[in-house]
């Protein structure tokens, strides 16, 4: 789960996260850590979508109006969608206050504009309704919100990586949506004795003293923030030879897996990988290590194999890379 974290922080093009896992297995807890992890970002000041300074204006109807932007410095924003979110709350309405007050029809901007340039974080995502599921589809697909309502036609820049968490027993995910996360992740409860007193005494440690649990990781968060640098500054450097791309077609190829999506996010995953290890070229060992996070969730159902999507992946890499 971690390293898929710190692979979608370094190519948010990889298209997401999903860990689905067992209650109280610390899912929300790593996905929310993730934004003092992030590196900030630089943003048009004023910006409620957050503009990257360098990019066109035209997309964005804050930007367009041709005034000079000044560029500022912002946290990369992690967003919290949570699962009773109005439409209007989601998607952005109009402003009604001003409305009433200066008889001015505006746009009150949503989670969706708020997320633009970061994460759009989803807890319990398999039970979200379907109306909204609808909305990030769209959404997800283009990078671009489009609000047509209330008198108001506006069209705002939404590209964000979404990360969603839940628990498999309490329901399934539709297929649309599964298909646009990029990695999924499973977490079990640990099963050794060491582990669950190790977590156990962190998660004390923390609530007896937040403060002090904050100062005693924040060299090795700091560490972290700066690998997510230098990985996302080498990333364009790291090769993918034509050996590795054989490799991961050969690879869903044997899984069945639809369409070529299966083999976009191998290869985009193992080259943020091999960025985040320093490494100049992708390799099997890079491909290995990220096949069960990008295809377990793109398999189809086998009603004559037992055993589980993880399994699957696992044995099929290691045959194709024996060969």
């Amino acid at each position: 789960m971690r390293e898929a974290l710190l692979i979608a922080a370094v190519d948010p093009l990889i298209g997401g996260v999903l860990v689905l896992g067992d209650r109280g297995t610390g899912k929300s807890t790593a996905i929310r850590a993730l934004a003092a992890l992030l590196p900030p970002m630089r943003a048009v000041a004023g910006c409620p979508y957050a503009c990257d300074p360098e990019a066109p204006a035209a997309a964005c109807p804050h930007c367009a109006g041709g005034a000079p932007r000044r560029a500022e410095t912002r946290a990369v924003p992690v967003v919290d969608l949570p699962l009773g979110a109005t439409e209007d709350r989601v998607v952005g309405a109009l402003d009604l206050e001003r409305a009433l007050t200066r008889g001015e029809r505006a746009f009150e901007p949503g989670l969706l504009a708020r997320a633009n340039r970061g994460f759009l974080y989803i807890d319990e995502v398999n039970l979200l309704e379907d109306h909204i599921v609808d909305l990030l589809l769209d959404v997800a697909a283009s990078g671009i919100n489009t609000v047509e309502r209330e008198g108001l036609s506006l069209r705002h820049p939404a590209r964000f990586v979404l990360v969603g968490s839940g628990n498999p027993e309490e329901g399934e995910l539709r297929p649309q949506l599964l298909d646009r996360f990029g990695l999924a992740c499973e977490v079990a409860t640990p099963a050794d004795i060491p582990t669950r007193v190790a977590v156990v005494r962190a998660r004390d440690a923390f609530e007896r003293d937040p403060a002090g649990f904050h100062a005693a990781h924040a060299a090795a968060e700091r560490a972290t923030r700066e690998t997510i640098l230098a990985a996302r500054a080498r990333l364009g450097a790291v090769a993918v030879p034509d050996a590795a791309l054989e490799q991961a077609a050969r690879l869903c190829l044997a899984l069945g897996t639809d369409g070529l999506r299966g083999e976009l996010t191998l290869m985009r995953a193992a080259r943020a990988l091999a960025a985040l290890d320093g490494a100049a070229t992708v390799g099997d060992a890079h491909l290995a290590r990220v096949a069960p996070a990008a295809l377990r969730h793109r398999l189809r159902r086998n009603p004559l194999d037992e055993a589980g999507s993880t399994a699957r992946v696992a044995r099929a890499v290691a045959e194709v890379f024996a060969a």
